[in-house]
């Protein structure tokens, strides 16, 4: 059995003790987020388990909208990430 050497870490310990690895981020061929999926690519990138430029590169995300669920998450918790409740968490821009 052939194994792909990756590069960087493959198991990471978060702020609350819980550890991922890649084996636990989304199937990259993943079409629809829910809030689960989008905050474990988000902690993934926060512990730097994967860069934000492979996340964006492995999930065809623009960098826009990955910045976008970080600051969602630093700003109001993973509910945020939930789109029915996009408009609630929205930043009004006026």
């Amino acid at each position: 059995m052939y194994l792909k050497k990756e590069t960087g870490p493959r198991m990471v310990t978060l702020p609350d003790g819980k550890t991922i690895s890649r084996a636990d981020l989304p199937d990259p061929a993943t079409r629809r987020w829910v809030a689960s999926r989008k905050a474990m690519v988000v902690r993934a990138v926060d512990a730097q388990l994967v860069t934000p430029e492979e996340a964006c590169a492995m999930y065809d995300l623009s960098e826009e909208e990955l910045a976008s669920w970080r600051n969602a998450v630093a700003d109001h918790g993973v509910k945020a990430l939930r789109a029915t409740s996009l408009q609630a968490y929205r930043q009004n821009d006026a």
